[in-house]
Protein backbone atom coordinates (compact mmCIF):
# COMPACT_ATOMS: atom_id res chain seq x y z
CA UNK A 1 0.00 0.00 0.00
CA UNK A 2 1.09 3.76 -0.98
CA UNK A 3 2.20 6.04 1.45
CA UNK A 4 -0.01 9.11 2.25
CA UNK A 5 1.76 12.04 1.69
CA UNK A 6 -1.21 14.37 3.30
CA UNK A 7 -3.61 13.13 6.07
CA UNK A 8 -6.43 15.41 7.46
CA UNK A 9 -7.87 14.18 10.61
CA UNK A 10 -10.79 15.89 11.47
CA UNK A 11 -10.40 18.87 9.65
CA UNK A 12 -13.04 22.00 10.56
CA UNK A 13 -13.26 25.04 9.63
CA UNK A 14 -16.07 27.26 11.04
CA UNK A 15 -16.62 31.11 10.64
CA UNK A 16 -18.94 31.81 13.29
CA UNK A 17 -22.15 29.67 13.29
CA UNK A 18 -21.34 28.53 9.87
CA UNK A 19 -18.77 25.42 8.96
CA UNK A 20 -17.63 25.44 5.88
CA UNK A 21 -15.18 21.91 6.59
CA UNK A 22 -17.07 19.56 8.50
CA UNK A 23 -14.78 17.15 10.57
CA UNK A 24 -13.31 15.84 7.03
CA UNK A 25 -11.18 12.70 7.20
CA UNK A 26 -9.02 12.37 3.89
CA UNK A 27 -5.86 10.63 2.64
CA UNK A 28 -3.53 11.09 -0.05
CA UNK A 29 -1.45 9.30 -1.46
CA UNK A 30 2.38 9.51 -2.71
CA UNK A 31 1.49 9.86 -7.06
CA UNK A 32 -2.53 10.37 -6.41
CA UNK A 33 -4.22 12.88 -8.07
CA UNK A 34 -7.35 13.63 -5.75
CA UNK A 35 -9.94 16.44 -7.28
CA UNK A 36 -11.84 18.08 -5.37
CA UNK A 37 -15.74 18.21 -6.99
CA UNK A 38 -18.46 20.45 -5.60
CA UNK A 39 -21.37 23.10 -5.80
CA UNK A 40 -20.45 27.06 -4.81
CA UNK A 41 -20.10 26.99 -0.93
CA UNK A 42 -18.92 23.35 -0.34
CA UNK A 43 -15.80 24.18 0.98
CA UNK A 44 -13.34 23.41 -1.83
CA UNK A 45 -11.90 26.75 -1.67
CA UNK A 46 -11.52 26.57 2.28
CA UNK A 47 -9.96 23.69 2.40
CA UNK A 48 -7.53 24.71 0.18
CA UNK A 49 -6.88 27.62 1.51
CA UNK A 50 -6.35 26.03 4.69
CA UNK A 51 -3.84 23.44 3.00
CA UNK A 52 -1.68 25.89 1.67
CA UNK A 53 -1.78 28.53 5.02
CA UNK A 54 -3.82 31.21 4.18
CA UNK A 55 -6.32 30.08 6.63
CA UNK A 56 -6.03 27.94 9.97
CA UNK A 57 -8.30 25.35 10.53
CA UNK A 58 -10.81 25.65 13.74
CA UNK A 59 -9.86 22.32 14.50
CA UNK A 60 -8.65 18.70 13.33
CA UNK A 61 -4.84 18.00 12.80
CA UNK A 62 -3.25 17.75 9.14
CA UNK A 63 0.00 15.51 8.84
CA UNK A 64 2.31 15.50 5.67
CA UNK A 65 4.84 12.88 5.21
CA UNK A 66 3.67 11.47 9.17
CA UNK A 67 4.57 14.63 10.76
CA UNK A 68 2.01 17.16 12.24
CA UNK A 69 1.96 20.35 10.25
CA UNK A 70 1.85 22.96 13.36
CA UNK A 71 5.09 21.07 15.03
CA UNK A 72 6.71 21.63 11.74
CA UNK A 73 6.45 25.18 11.64
CA UNK A 74 7.50 27.27 8.34
CA UNK A 75 8.90 23.49 7.07
CA UNK A 76 5.67 22.63 5.90
CA UNK A 77 4.92 25.77 3.89
CA UNK A 78 8.56 24.83 1.91
CA UNK A 79 7.27 21.58 0.83
CA UNK A 80 3.82 23.05 -0.73
CA UNK A 81 3.35 23.91 -4.58
CA UNK A 82 0.19 26.08 -5.23
CA UNK A 83 -1.02 27.39 -8.22
CA UNK A 84 -4.36 29.80 -7.90
CA UNK A 85 -7.22 29.25 -10.21
CA UNK A 86 -5.91 32.94 -12.03
CA UNK A 87 -1.91 32.62 -11.66
CA UNK A 88 -0.80 36.40 -11.35
CA UNK A 89 2.74 37.03 -13.41
CA UNK A 90 4.28 40.56 -14.22
CA UNK A 91 3.35 40.96 -17.78
CA UNK A 92 6.09 42.60 -18.80
CA UNK A 93 8.93 39.66 -16.92
CA UNK A 94 10.23 37.24 -19.19
CA UNK A 95 9.31 34.07 -18.01
CA UNK A 96 13.43 33.44 -17.00
CA UNK A 97 12.96 36.36 -15.09
CA UNK A 98 9.42 35.64 -13.57
CA UNK A 99 11.23 32.14 -12.64
CA UNK A 100 14.35 33.95 -11.19
CA UNK A 101 12.10 36.20 -8.90
CA UNK A 102 9.91 33.16 -7.77
CA UNK A 103 13.32 31.05 -6.49
CA UNK A 104 14.20 34.69 -4.82
CA UNK A 105 10.66 34.35 -2.65
CA UNK A 106 10.58 31.00 -2.27
CA UNK A 107 14.68 30.78 -1.01
CA UNK A 108 15.42 27.86 -4.29
CA UNK A 109 19.08 27.21 -3.27
CA UNK A 110 19.81 25.46 -7.02
CA UNK A 111 17.80 28.12 -8.76
CA UNK A 112 19.63 27.54 -12.37
CA UNK A 113 19.01 24.01 -12.22
CA UNK A 114 15.47 24.29 -10.78
CA UNK A 115 14.39 26.50 -13.49
CA UNK A 116 15.76 24.35 -16.27
CA UNK A 117 13.81 21.64 -14.78
CA UNK A 118 10.79 23.30 -14.58
CA UNK A 119 10.93 24.52 -18.14
CA UNK A 120 11.86 21.29 -19.79
CA UNK A 121 9.27 19.35 -17.84
CA UNK A 122 6.59 22.05 -18.65
CA UNK A 123 8.08 22.51 -22.09
CA UNK A 124 8.38 25.91 -22.30
CA UNK A 125 12.06 25.65 -22.53
CA UNK A 126 12.33 27.61 -26.00
CA UNK A 127 10.12 30.45 -24.41
CA UNK A 128 12.40 31.75 -21.37
CA UNK A 129 13.52 34.99 -23.13
CA UNK A 130 9.44 35.84 -23.91
CA UNK A 131 7.79 37.83 -22.26
CA UNK A 132 5.22 36.84 -20.26
CA UNK A 133 2.18 39.24 -21.91
CA UNK A 134 3.18 37.46 -25.16
CA UNK A 135 2.39 33.81 -24.27
CA UNK A 136 -0.94 32.41 -24.65
CA UNK A 137 -3.40 31.06 -21.94
CA UNK A 138 -1.82 27.57 -22.40
CA UNK A 139 1.74 28.62 -21.74
CA UNK A 140 0.65 31.09 -18.72
CA UNK A 141 -0.58 27.82 -17.54
CA UNK A 142 2.13 25.85 -17.78
CA UNK A 143 4.43 28.56 -16.35
CA UNK A 144 2.23 28.56 -13.71
CA UNK A 145 2.89 24.94 -13.34
CA UNK A 146 6.49 25.83 -13.48
CA UNK A 147 7.17 28.55 -10.55
CA UNK A 148 4.91 26.14 -8.23
CA UNK A 149 7.41 22.82 -8.37
CA UNK A 150 10.89 25.16 -8.30
CA UNK A 151 11.20 23.77 -4.88
CA UNK A 152 10.04 19.93 -5.69
CA UNK A 153 7.11 20.47 -3.32
CA UNK A 154 5.73 16.87 -1.82
CA UNK A 155 2.48 18.21 -2.29
CA UNK A 156 1.35 20.38 -5.26
CA UNK A 157 -2.61 22.21 -4.70
CA UNK A 158 -3.97 23.48 -8.02
CA UNK A 159 -7.04 25.55 -8.12
CA UNK A 160 -9.17 24.78 -10.88
CA UNK A 161 -5.90 24.40 -13.13
CA UNK A 162 -8.15 24.17 -16.49
CA UNK A 163 -10.04 26.94 -16.04
CA UNK A 164 -10.16 29.40 -19.50
CA UNK A 165 -8.32 26.66 -21.39
CA UNK A 166 -9.47 25.55 -24.95
CA UNK A 167 -10.42 21.36 -24.99
CA UNK A 168 -7.09 20.92 -26.29
CA UNK A 169 -5.01 22.71 -24.14
CA UNK A 170 -6.74 20.71 -21.51
CA UNK A 171 -5.97 17.91 -22.79
CA UNK A 172 -1.91 18.84 -23.18
CA UNK A 173 -2.58 20.01 -19.50
CA UNK A 174 -3.93 16.87 -17.90
CA UNK A 175 -1.19 14.72 -19.40
CA UNK A 176 1.76 17.20 -17.65
CA UNK A 177 -0.39 16.90 -14.52
CA UNK A 178 -0.21 12.92 -15.16
CA UNK A 179 3.50 12.82 -15.72
CA UNK A 180 3.87 15.00 -12.74
CA UNK A 181 1.71 12.92 -10.41
CA UNK A 182 4.14 9.80 -11.81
Amino acid sequence: MCESIIELVQLTKRYGHFTAVDRLDLKIHKGEIFGLLGPNGAGKTTLINILIGILPASGGVIYLDGENTVQMGGRYFDQIGYMPQYPQFYANFTVQEFLDYMCQVKGVANAKESIDAALVFVNLEENRSKRIGALSGGMRQRLGIAQAILNAPKLLVLDEPTAGLDPGERIRFRNLISRLAK
